[in-house]
């Protein structure tokens, strides 16, 4: 690990941290904590896939519902108007927008072949992002002087690694960059982020080989065909499904290519000094 103990990362003059977990445990909640204490860089890797790889593919699907209207194609046509997503480090809305949800497009689904297309374009947007990690922790240090630096990762890290692979091409440059820190939820959070996702479902990126065999599983009990599907029903109802899948892959990445915190330590965290401290106490042997 880039830091071997915890007067290592007392006196490390730059620290460098990547957050990973599920969505919804205080990845960016302590990032921002980070970086209103003013000496961190704060790397987003859903902001880098929305603004950088993913920009064109969210843009031109918004030009493409405003070409079914006559009056935005004239204008669109002229160049008369222009179209674009308004991203932000806290609203990522147009991506997971553009994600969209598998079923009946009378209920805003996608066909399952479009919509895998869509997931396979978000999973090399993400690969491409985390390996952008080296850049920005270089261009946050020589170009903005700032000193330390924070990875704010997507929830669906785990699913484009192999972390019991020494070799993965994307853990083992993460790990030169940056300390490699899983946030962990416990069942009582695993509960809160159910309901929480129940109450408004939101689109998901998932390892192809989960994604095939959910949908057919759930095509099979409920006995529908493909258009019939209710796509917040199915996303619901894979939730639970990806949060188990999720979490032995989280815990082997933490287990070979970093450290553990919970959650609950994360939401204890107020200013910098308490988490400097929680990482050294982390990794005290």
């Amino acid at each position: 690990m880039l830091y071997s103990s915890a007067q290592d990362w007392r006196d490390a003059p730059q620290k460098r941290v990547l957050f990973f977990g599920m969505s919804g445990l205080g990845k960016t909640y302590v990032s921002n904590i980070l970086r209103s204490a003013g000496s961190w860089f704060h790397y987003s890797i859903d902001y880098r896939i929305g603004t950088r790889y993913m920009g064109e593919y969210i843009a031109d699907n918004a030009k493409a519902e405003a070409m079914k209207n006559p009056f935005l194609r004239d204008l669109l046509l002229s160049d008369s108007i222009y179209i674009g997503s308004n991203i932000t480090f806290e609203n990522l809305t147009p991506v997971s927008s553009y994600l969209g949800k598998p079923g009946d497009p009378a209920k805003g689904g996608l066909e399952m072949q479009e919509y895998s297309r869509r997931q396979d374009q978000f999973r090399m947007a993400e690969v491409h992002a985390l390996l952008d990690t080296a850049h920005f922790a270089d261009r946050a240090s020589r170009l903005y002087d700032y000193p330390n630096f924070i990875c704010d990762t997507g929830g669906s890290i785990c699913e484009w690694v192999d972390a019991n692979d020494p070799n993965d091409q994307i853990l083992k440059e993460l790990s030169k960059q940056c300390l490699m820190v899983w946030i962990k939820g416990d069942d009582a959070h695993t509960e809160e982020l159910i309901r929480r996702f129940d109450r408004a479902p939101k689109p998901m990126s998932y390892q192809p080989e989960f994604l095939q065999r959910t949908w057919e599983d759930y095509l099979n009990q409920m006995g529908l065909s493909e258009g019939d599907v209710d796509p917040d029903a199915f996303i619901r109802w894979t939730y639970s499904q990806a949060l188990a899948h999720r979490q032995p892959r989280y815990a082997a990445m933490a287990k070979n290519w970093g450290v553990t915190v919970t959650a609950d330590q994360i939401s204890a965290v107020k200013t910098e000094g308490d988490f400097n401290e929680l990482i050294a106490r982390t990794l005290e042997p």
